[in-house]
């Protein structure tokens, strides 16, 4: 039995969730998000909120069942509230700025990384050091974050690169004489 699965998802007030066929669709105040269902699981749309329940017993249903019922949630949170990732930029000379729709970092190198924005989602830099993914999507929010950081991930020596706020780095201690 799944204990993420067995509970529905609830749903905010000006959040609708309908079920087309094997579409899942949540309509928000910030966009509409739709998913297809696998063929392991089934929905029930009700007033308490949105139920998953598993087809069969076998492994791949229940497996799907709590998956499919997180996936779920995250959509209706996404449409009521958004997702966004803040980012810090550590390094001399390093930053970064949006100009039109495009991400443009200068993290050291011999040229500026320019990285287009994706449809959906939105890129705030308030200091030339911060940087800030929103959006609705919480996947695509975490993989354009993800893909950024990856210009210059962190180093452990003395924690140059990109870094997520909340991160923290390991840091190694530097030669002896």
């Amino acid at each position: 039995m799944s204990r993420v699965g067995k509970y529905p998802v609830p749903i905010p007030a000006g959040v609708t969730v309908a079920l087309q066929g094997r579409t899942v669709i949540a309509k928000g105040r910030l966009g509409e998000l739709r998913m297809d269902l696998s063929d392991d699981v089934d929905v029930e749309v009700g007033a308490s909120g949105v139920a998953v329940k598993p087809r069969n017993d076998s492994v791949r249903a229940r497996t799907m069942w709590g998956t499919t019922r997180s996936l779920i949630n995250g959509m209706v949170v996404g449409v009521s509230s958004g997702y966004s990732k803040s980012m810090e930029i550590n390094g001399t000379g390093y930053r970064a700025a949006v100009q039109g729709n495009e991400l443009v970092l200068n993290l050291g190198f011999s040229h500026e990384v320019r990285y287009p924005v994706p449809k959906g989602i939105k890129i705030t830099c308030e200091k030339p050091t911060s940087i800030k993914v929103e959006g609705i999507d919480k996947r695509l929010v975490g993989q354009v974050a993800a893909e950024i950081r990856a210009f210059r991930p962190p180093e452990p020596y003395k924690g140059k690169g990109i870094k997520y706020e909340n991160e923290t780095i390991l840091r190694k201690e530097g030669k002896k004489k």
